[in-house]
C-alpha cells in the first residue's frame, strides 16, 4: 500500500503528470523535456527524480545523457498507465505538449536522416555483396517463431531493423549498441513504427546491460564478423537467455573479401558451421541446422540454438575465438 499511495502521491502535481504522459509516448531527454515544458532543467530533473524513485518512469543512462520512458516493470507501471489513459484527450494542455513533442521528434528524424545520408554509401556497397536483406529477415522470421518471439534482445541492433521486424510480435524488444549515432537512427525507426513495446539502449556486447535469463529470443544480426572475441559475445547472449528460449546468429559464410577487412572494420572474414557450432555448445547451447543464402560473392548462413528448458541457471564460461 505504501508503495501505491507514492506514486499516487508523486503523479498528483500538474508537472509531473505532463512528464508522465510524455513519457508514454516516447522515450526523451532531460533537454527535451525541458524544451516541451518550457521550464527550467533543474525544475524538470527534479520531477522526473519522485517519478523514477516512485517506480512511474524508467531513467537509462547514454553517455552523458539519460533517457526517461514509462516504466513497464516497476511497482507502480500499471498506476502509471492507468493515469495517462485517464487524461482527456483532447485537454488542452496536453494537446500542445504533444505537438511540441512531435517537434521534437522531427528534429530527432532529421539527425538521424543526416547521419544515415553519410554513411548509406557504405552500407549499400556490403549490401551489394549478398542476397536481399528481405529474404534473410524473412528466413529469420521462420525460423526464430513468429508466435514465440516473447521477450527479444537484439544484439548489436544498429538502426533497430530487427526490432522493427520482430516487434509486433514480441512482448518487448530491446536493442543494444554501443553507437551514440546508431541508436538515435533506430529511434527515429521505432517511432516510425510506432512500436512502443521496443526500446533501444547503450551497452557493451561483451557486457549486456540486462539481467541474467531475462529474455526468450535473442538475435545477433551481421554483427559478429566485428567482434575481436566472437565466442564472448556468444557466451554473453547465452546468459542473458531464459531456458527453453532461442538464439539466432546471421552473419557470412567463411569468404575471401578482404575489402571488407581493410575498409569496413570487419575482424573475421566470416564464419564456419564448425566454428560457430563450438562456440554455441561452450555456451551450453544447444545448435540446430544453419541455413545458409547463397549470394555473390557473399553467403549469409543463419545459425539457430536454443538452450535446453530444463537448464539450470549457472554461470556460462566465457572462451576465447
Amino acid at each position: 500500500m505504501n508503495t501505491l499511495l507514492q506514486g499516487m502521491r508523486a503523479v498528483a502535481e500538474p508537472t509531473r503528470l505532463r512528464l508522465l504522459a510524455l513519457c508514454a509516448h516516447a522515450e526523451l531527454t532531460v533537454t527535451e523535456l525541458t524544451q516541451i515544458l518550457g521550464q527550467s532543467q533543474p525544475r524538470v530533473s527534479r520531477h522526473l527524480k519522485l517519478l523514477v524513485e516512485a517506480g512511474l518512469l524508467d531513467r537509462f543512462r547514454e553517455g552523458t545523457w539519460a533517457f526517461y520512458r514509462m516504466s513497464e516493470t516497476q511497482s507502480c507501471a500499471t498506476l502509471g498507465r492507468t493515469v495517462v489513459d485517464l487524461i482527456p484527450m483532447d485537454d488542452p494542455t496536453l494537446t500542445l505538449d504533444l505537438e511540441r513533442l512531435e517537434s521534437v521528434k522531427l528534429t530527432r528524424a532529421k539527425q538521424a536522416a543526416d547521419y544515415f545520408r553519410l554513411n548509406a554509401e557504405h552500407w549499400d556497397q556490403i549490401r551489394s555483396l549478398h542476397i536481399d536483406e528481405a529474404e534473410i529477415e524473412k528466413t529469420m522470421l521462420q525460423l526464430l517463431g513468429p508466435e514465440s518471439v516473447g521477450d527479444l534482445l537484439d544484439i548489436g541492433t544498429g538502426t533497430g531493423r530487427m526490432l522493427v521486424v520482430y516487434g509486433a510480435t514480441a512482448s518487448r524488444a530491446v536493442g543494444i549498441d554501443l553507437s551514440h549515432e546508431m541508436l538515435a537512427v533506430a529511434r527515429v525507426n521505432l517511432e516510425k513504427a510506432g512500436l512502443r513495446n521496443c526500446q533501444v539502449r547503450l551497452g557493451d556486447m561483451y557486457q549486456l546491460p540486462v539481467p541474467s535469463e531475462s529474455f526468450d529470443s535473442i538475435t545477433i544480426h551481421q554483427v559478429l564478423h566485428y567482434a575481436d572475441s566472437p565466442a564472448d559475445v556468444i557466451a554473453e547472449a547465452a546468459r542473458a537467455l531464459r531456458p527453453g528460449g532461442r538464439l539466432i546468429v546471421t552473419d557470412f559464410a567463411p569468404h575471401q573479401e578482404e575489402t571488407l577487412r581493410n575498409e569496413h572494420a570487419h575482424r573475421r572474414l566470416g564464419f564456419s558451421n564448425d566454428e560457430l557450432g563450438g562456440w554455441l555448445r561452450r555456451a551450453n547451447l544447444i545448435p540446430e541446422d544453419a541455413t545458409y543464402l547463397q549470394g555473390e560473392p557473399l553467403t549469409v548462413g543463419l545459425w539457430p540454438a536454443h538452450r535446453p528448458a530444463n537448464d539450470q541457471p549457472n554461470e556460462v564460461r566465457r572462451v576465447s575465438a
